[in-house]
């Protein structure tokens, strides 16, 4: 039962931080952000199991952790008011090629990180783009004019 209240602590931990990071940051991992994630999964398991190497009590963390996340990906469907805070929304950061900067300092975006993203999409120059929306998973959708 200790494995599984460890790994249920962990999963909200961990849900919570990782929409404390922001979309744009899990969206484009460096090598360095992956070698942090995988110190992350490591730290994390350490606190989960400690001692116990059973398979038992890895299926019980596994099995907590994957409830957990069938948990809340129901709940984001089955009320609606609530898919904001667990899921995100995506934000509008261009319009009628106006960047929005409250809205990409809140994203914590630069204007390069916003023109490199545009550039990508084959898209010389923001006055051509009448929306663009980080969306919840970190990518920027570009609506031309």
């Amino acid at each position: 039962m200790d494995i599984v209240l460890r790994a249920a602590f962990l999963f909200v931990f961990v849900f919570v931080l990782m929409r404390a990071i922001g979309k744009r940051e899990l969206s484009s991992l460096e090598p360095f952000d992956l070698v942090l994630l995988i110190v992350l999964g490591d730290a994390i398991q350490q606190g989960l199991t400690q001692d116990d190497y059973s398979v038992t009590g890895a299926v019980l963390a596994v099995g907590t952790i994957a409830l957990l996340q069938v948990a809340v990906s129901y709940t984001s469907f089955r009320f609606p008011r609530l898919r904001p805070v667990l899921d995100g929304e995506p934000v509008v950061i261009v319009q009628d090629g106006k960047a929005i900067d409250k809205n990409l300092r809140r994203e914590r975006l630069t204007h390069d990180d916003l023109a490199e993203a545009a550039r990508q999409e084959q898209i010389a120059s923001l006055d051509d783009v009448a929306w663009a929306v980080l969306e919840k998973n970190g990518k920027i959708s570009f609506i031309e004019k």
